[in-house]
């Protein structure tokens, strides 16, 4: 994995992400380390270098949540850009979030995850998700053919 630094990057850290669906519920983790420690989002994180993308989501979901997904599918694809006082760019993720169903594995929390869960639509308003977050399940729900 590259060195360079996070903050103030010479280029985009690319973020793969995977958006899991075990029937109607979705597999949110929530973050045990910076950036957004204790928030929770999709599980995922930075694709290493010689890495496929769809080898990266799956490798995540292992680390992260110990579970297997079956076929991904592109789902969404969106920059996170942080900028500072003066407007330069002082964090930049282009993160991609695939979508796939859920195929074995107890989710538990690991890596970088302090807790997991699998919430039902309903439920997702009580894990104040960020609007990017809301926006690639609703991306997945259709990439999977779902309502």
């Amino acid at each position: 994995m590259s060195t360079a630094p996070r903050e103030y990057p010479d280029r985009p850290w690319v973020g793969i992400g995977c958006i899991v669906f075990r029937e109607e519920a979705v597999l949110l983790v929530r973050r045990g380390k910076p950036p957004r420690i204790g928030q929770w989002s999709l599980p995922g994180g930075a694709q290493h270098v010689g890495e496929r993308a769809e080898e990266a989501a799956r490798r995540e979901l292992r680390e992260e949540a110990s579970i297997e997904v079956g076929p991904l599918a592109l789902a969404y694809v969106f920059d996170a850009i942080n900028e500072d006082e003066d407007g330069r760019a002082r964090y930049h993720y282009t993160i991609v979030d695939f979508a796939a169903h859920w195929l074995e594995g107890e989710a538990r929390a690991g890596d970088d995850v302090s807790e997991v869960a699998w919430a039902l639509p309903h439920e997702l308003v009580a894990y104040d998700l960020t609007e990017a977050a809301h926006e690639a399940i609703a991306a997945a729900r259709l990439a999977l053919g779902l309502r």
